[in-house]
């Protein structure tokens, strides 16, 4: 069963080329600043996806539903809208994150995502599970901005975060997708079933640079973009410096054990080092409720133990596989979600991997 340890559960949970009816969005470009188908078989959807995407929406039949509701209990800001699959929250002045519920079984979504407005450009981030959850994000930018979003900006290429990415693109509306090029490829390749409106909208990107950071003008507020990996081979945070405010993309999961599928150990810590701030910031996750600094400092520290425990075994001579099966945190680190018992083993072998330079 996919879901074995699901009650290490929930307490931390709570704290294209430009198209002419887009405006022009002012880049500067600075030097480096250092991942479904209802209708396919479990089978084929764990086949096709070691994205996160797959394991949620299996979790979502076996979880409890106190567990469930549990997940956006208290959010850090105003609640603007609620739907089954999630809740979006008003963060500051023009800036909206969507926290998504996908545990009741509403697959619509399945990734966070947000909205950040300014005078000439609404940003939407992230293209979402399916193209209906970019249809609403979009519908909800119009409803409190004025306007459909003008820009798309997607974190990583993994199906909850991009594959109803089309969504977006609907009647008249044609909002400039912007991702990096190894995302793009990722989403054309990794992402099954194929579905050519998604190609055409990811084809039709603006690339983001793979090296440096770009700040995006809206217009009275600038959104830094900033290259980062670890995760995939190609992730981005995009950042908020006042208010302070980081969209994490899936470098960062709210008292969750990420999916190691893609990852990089080292560039995944280094990358999740890199997005934590001295002062008071609100961290949106790929998944799980916003977070402040507590709750980021606790998943820096997560990672750390998983490090130092594939690290040791290692030196031991013990298997990857054995290790994780063993593996547990330690309760001082408290409860966390672990969405299939397989995710630990995946994160000891994807450190093997790294140790065994392979």
């Amino acid at each position: 069963m996919a879901f074995a340890h699901i009650r290490q559960c929930i307490s931390g949970l709570f704290r294209g080329s430009p198209v002419e009816h887009a405006p022009v969005l002012e880049v500067i470009t600075y030097s480096n600043e250092r991942h479904m188908s209802s209708s396919i078989s479990r089978r084929d959807f764990l086949a096709r996806s070691g994205s996160c995407a797959a394991h949620l929406a299996l979790a979502a039949a076996a979880m409890p539903l106190l567990s469930r509701l549990a997940w956006a209990r208290t959010p850090l800001g105003a609640v603007v809208a609620r739907e089954p699959f999630g809740n979006l929250e008003r963060v500051a002045d023009g800036v909206w994150a969507l926290v998504s519920t996908p545990l009741g079984g509403d697959r619509t979504t399945l990734s966070n995502g947000g909205i950040i407005a300014g005078r000439n450009v609404v940003l939407a981030i992230e293209g979402f599970n399916q193209p209906q959850g970019a249809q609403w994000m979009a519908a909800k930018a119009k409803e409190l901005t004025g306007r459909w979003p003008t820009h798309v900006a997607l974190t990583h290429y993994h199906s909850d975060h991009a594959n109803g990415v089309a969504g977006y693109l609907t009647g008249g509306e044609h909002p400039t997708v912007r991702s990096t090029a190894r995302t793009r490829d990722l989403v054309i390749a990794r992402n099954l079933p194929a579905d050519p409106a998604r190609t055409a909208a990811v084809n039709g990107a603006e690339l983001l640079s793979p090296t440096d950071v770009m700040t995006l003008d809206l217009g009275g507020r600038s959104v830094r973009v900033v290259p980062r990996a670890g995760h995939t081979d190609s992730d981005v945070s995009l950042e908020l410096d006042d208010p302070s405010i980081v969209f994490c993309g899936d470098l960062f999961w709210n008292a969750m054990v990420p999916n190691f599928v893609d990852a990089v150990p080292t560039k995944l810590s280094a990358s999740v080092q890199a997005l934590r701030r001295s002062r008071e910031t609100i961290y949106v996750p790929g998944h799980g409720a916003l977070g402040r600094a507590p709750e980021f400092n606790r998943y820096v520290a997560m990672l750390g133990e998983i490090e130092r425990a594939a690290r040791q075994a290692y030196v031991d001579g013990t298997s990857a596989a054995d290790a994780g099966a063993r593996f547990e945190l330690p309760a001082s680190l408290g409860e966390w979600t672990l969405f299939s018992k397989g995710f630990y083993p995946r994160a000891f072998e994807a450190w093997f991997r790294e140790l065994k330079g392979t």
